[in-house]
């Protein structure tokens, strides 16, 4: 009599968990020292430089684009020259009537100011984008590139009449924003931890 033995009882192999694979992390261009957090960097502080520059120039008249006499300073006015001399463009009679009013100095010479000093220092960068951007549109509305002739008949010489450097500039503002440019070389970081949840101060 013969015992045949126990086959072996094998456990049921369990099905194969599908890997879930994880997403990519989405790379910090500013969390760190990196090329694009640095390059961004030098962006942010040239561009702030432009600002703060024309505020310098037409607050002391240092020669560039306003003379010594025409400082806000010495009694000069910041917009009257600009704003006096735009003749093209719907809204022309608008800008001349702004030209030289004590609102539309302190405006513009504000505006020129803390834009240039909040990006260069990376702080309220969306506020600066902002207000910067809006700056730039007027500008933009002033020149109206569209335009090919003035209303006195001369060319405008308008080079692209949709995009200018008015146009690129607020688009740099907006992507430094976006991007929070101000955590390298600045004090983006200590001003998200100031202002906490008010984002829009960031």
């Amino acid at each position: 009599m013969s015992i045949q033995p126990d086959e072996k009882k094998t456990a049921p192999t369990p099905p194969r968990a599908h890997r879930v694979t994880e997403p990519a992390p989405i790379p910090d261009f500013v969390a760190g020292p990196t090329v694009a957090g640095k390059s961004l960097a030098v962006l942010r502080i040239a561009t702030g430089f432009v600002f703060l520059w024309a505020f310098l120039d037409k607050l002391f008249g240092w020669g560039y684009a306003t003379p010594s006499k025409g400082a806000w300073i010495n009694g000069g006015s910041p917009t009257k020259g600009f704003l006096s001399g735009v003749h093209v463009g719907p809204f022309e009679s608008m800008f001349h009537s702004w030209a030289g009013t004590w609102w539309a100095d302190w405006l513009f010479m504000l505006g020129l100011a803390g834009v240039g000093i909040a990006v260069i220092a990376g702080v309220g960068l969306r506020l600066s984008a902002a207000a910067g951007a809006l700056m730039m549109l007027m500008m933009w509305a002033a020149e109206w590139p569209l335009a090919q002739t003035m209303s006195t008949g001369e060319a405008t010489h308008s080079t692209n009449p949709i995009v200018d450097y008015h146009i690129v500039y607020a688009l740099v503002l907006i992507a430094l924003a976006a991007a929070a440019a101000g955590n390298t070389w600045g004090f983006g970081r200590r001003w998200a931890d100031l202002v906490g949840d008010r984002k829009w101060l960031r």
